[in-house]
């Protein structure tokens, strides 16, 4: 009997020790991971990966980020996709469309535009005035997104500052 007993109590110590008696290393980040509505005109393609038949694929913009109406702010935005999503110069490259999507702010990535030419340099939109590269010495904002969180493009006429 005192082998079964003894058997008993490490097989009840062995299911107490693997049933959580270390605490939970959970911790909720919500914070974190909310998607910002925004609406973007391209300024320039930075850089695109070639279209893979198997993986996402991305592309990199210099984007003007709306504020409130009339107010700007040059940021980086990482556009990924997948092989059978259209790309997002496919879609308006044109500094005329004004593109409606979801975006999560990620620090991690940000640039300067010095930076962001040694890509191989900007190809602009059409109609996109040439920016200065010497005086954007600070880190753009960059926002990373995918073809599910694009919303739309609307044309919508450029108002001279």
């Amino acid at each position: 009997m005192k082998p079964i007993l003894l058997r008993l109590m490490i097989t009840l110590l062995a299911l107490l020790g693997a049933s959580g008696m270390n605490p939970a290393a959970a911790e909720l980040r919500w914070g974190a991971t909310k998607k910002e509505h925004m609406k973007i005109r391209l300024v320039a393609l930075a850089w695109t990966h070639p279209r893979s038949s198997f993986f996402s694929s991305e592309e990199v913009f210099v984007a003007e980020k709306e504020l409130s109406p009339g107010e700007l702010s040059l940021v980086k935005l990482v556009y990924g996709f997948l092989p059978y999503q259209p790309r997002l110069s496919e879609t308006g490259f044109e500094y005329s469309t004004l593109h409606e999507l979801r975006a999560l702010r990620d620090p991690s990535c940000d640039e300067t535009l010095l930076q962001m030419t040694e890509y191989g340099g900007l190809r602009y939109a059409s109609d996109s005035a040439i920016m200065n590269l010497e005086r954007r010495r600070t880190p753009l904002a960059c926002y990373v997104t995918t073809a599910e969180d694009y919303a739309h493009a609307v044309h919508a006429p450029v108002i001279q500052r």
